[in-house]
């Protein structure tokens, strides 16, 4: 038997809590911008993903009008470094809804490093940062799709094996339901059955 819920049956917030408790495990966007008057943001994002393949395009969801919805819209530029295990407490830290003013870099204390194409600094302690030009954004009442052109992706060599990023060196984290994160657990590999008709 299950328990089935629908739109009408409970208030919005229990609705969404549901929804973010099935659609597990999703990935982080640690999203850093900045201001036109030059302030860094950083902000953790967990509704994101892959776009489109090409060309190469990433989404991230902003919940409400946050700081790196302004940023990536006036500016037209933003960077996802990955949220790995090793800066877990960093990443929660700069989720506080800090003001606009504030440097989130230098409150929560972030190494910062240059970026390739794009003025927004990565993570320096990130072992992959995706450089993007804001493409678009798609408003759906109290959340903001935002779509970025991806024009550079940066690794840490450390991170591959066998000329391949390897999950466990990176090491990404993932969000849950509640106040649930989650980390890589066992892999499984298979490769696609072609058709044979």
């Amino acid at each position: 038997m299950r328990r089935v819920q629908t739109a009408d049956d409970c208030d919005p917030g229990s609705f969404v809590a549901l929804l973010k408790a099935v659609v597990v495990p999703r990935p982080i966007a640690w999203v850093s911008t900045l201001s036109v008057d030059g302030v860094a943001n950083l902000a953790p994002h967990s509704f994101f993903t892959v776009a489109s393949q090409l060309p190469p395009i990433v989404q991230f969801t902003s919940i409400g009008r946050n700081d790196s919805l302004r940023n990536a819209i006036e500016t037209g530029e933003f960077v996802i470094s990955l949220a790995n295990r090793q800066m877990f407490k960093q990443i929660n830290a700069s989720g506080t809804n800090f003001p606009p003013e504030v440097d989130e870099f230098s409150q929560i204390g972030i190494e910062r490093e240059d970026s390739s194409l794009v003025k927004p600094a990565r993570v320096a302690g990130s072992p992959a940062a995706i450089e993007c030009l804001t493409e678009r954004s798609v408003e759906f009442e109290h959340s903001v799709v935002v779509f970025g052109r991806v024009v550079a992706i940066a690794v840490d060599e450390k991170a591959f094996e066998g000329g391949h990023p390897e999950i466990r060196r990176l090491g990404p984290l993932a969000r849950l339901g509640r106040d649930e994160w989650s980390e890589i657990g066992e892999l499984h590999q298979a490769a696609r059955i072609p058709y044979e008709g």
